[in-house]
């Protein structure tokens, strides 16, 4: 995967995240063009901060600066809520990791995969309300 200006925003804070809650550590990762993979050890149960304030404190970061960068305020990036998985075992933890590896190679058959259905137009227009309208540039 290539990365846009929007997944490097992601990557950024990704890695942060360490620096936020030093109480974790960050394991295989994944930026797709429409989700996001990762797996968060937390080392110390005792510390206040729990993975829902960890998903919370990611998905709010890099969603205010992929707004900076677009020039708009309050547009959602992430849809709401998010999967988790509770890793008991070694085994179940390769298997997840190799999900993860593996999960750029499936992409093609993403129904948000870009298609010879999918306009090629590099410019999109999206109606954000009945006022304003997000231009937005693709980059080839």
């Amino acid at each position: 995967m290539l990365l846009s200006r929007y997944g490097e925003v992601v990557n950024f804070n990704w890695f942060n995240l360490k620096t936020v809650y030093p109480h974790i550590e960050l394991d295989s990762f994944v930026i797709m063009p429409n989700h996001f993979h990762g797996i968060i050890i937390i080392e110390n149960q005792d510390k206040r901060h729990g993975l829902s304030e960890i998903v919370r404190g990611f998905k709010t970061f890099s969603s205010s600066r992929i707004n900076q960068l677009r020039r708009v305020s309050g547009i959602q990036v992430w849809q709401r809520g998010y999967y988790e998985h509770i890793i008991r075992d070694e085994t179940t933890f390769a298997k997840i990791q190799e999900y993860i590896i593996n999960n750029p190679y499936k992409w093609e058959t993403d129904e948000m995969y870009p298609s010879k259905k999918f306009c090629n137009s590099k410019r999109i227009n999206i109606k954000l309300d009945s006022k304003n309208v997000l231009l937005m540039n693709l980059r080839s």
